[in-house]
């Protein structure tokens, strides 16, 4: 009798596990509200803001487009957005693939989620970058080039500049963690952590 329960138990146990791994599949591919579907839309807002912000520049500036020289920041500026407007639209396209596999193995997604962590520590190491690269531009450029803001810039204390510079990559370092965790770090987690229930 006693083996005859735990017959039962175990039956029991095994056809609920089947039903718990599909739910975890129906919430991970949810549309609307599941976290791919939240990382799909975050990727493409993105993309879409890079690219409207980028025109926005271009067509506010337009007297620098046959003066190439004397619109460097302007045009690095652009370059910054295209590259930057291809990442968030290139894990957009990945993003999209992960949605439509709806029969993904456990390690295909998991395999996926780390692509996607991976890039978002370049994006962030990225925008750090780009950032001292143009404050090298602000110190450089205005030896070989005049512009109003630079020379006024360039006219306070080398320690009030530098100052300011060290306090802008500081605050540049904790809110682009903050911001990547806020649009996609707390979907990618929640993707983790329904992946990790998986059978």
């Amino acid at each position: 009798m006693e083996l005859d329960d735990l017959k039962q138990a175990w039956k029991q146990t095994n056809d609920a596990a089947t039903p718990n791994t599909n739910n975890i599949m129906e919430l991970i591919h949810q549309k609307g509200n599941g976290p791919i579907a939240l990382l799909k839309q975050a990727f493409k807002k993105q993309t879409r803001l890079i690219i409207i912000i980028a025109l926005l520049m271009f067509v506010t500036n337009t007297r620098y487009i046959n003066q190439v020289s004397s619109g460097i920041f302007l045009w690095f500026y652009l370059a910054f957005c295209v590259i930057l407007a291809g990442f968030f639209y290139y894990n957009y396209r990945l993003v999209s693939k992960m949605e439509g596999m709806d029969g993904m193995l456990k390690t295909n997604i998991e395999k996926q989620i780390d692509i996607l962590e991976t890039r978002l520590k370049w994006h962030i190491n990225g925008i750090a970058s780009v950032l001292i690269f143009f404050i090298v531009m602000a110190e450089v450029v205005p030896y070989f080039q005049h512009y109003s803001i630079l020379d006024k810039w360039h006219a306070l204390s080398p320690f009030i500049r530098f100052a300011e510079y060290a306090l802008l990559v500081t605050f540049q370092y904790f809110m682009s963690r903050k911001l990547s965790k806020r649009k996609f770090g707390q979907h990618l987690n929640y993707l983790k952590e329904l992946v990790k229930e998986l059978q």
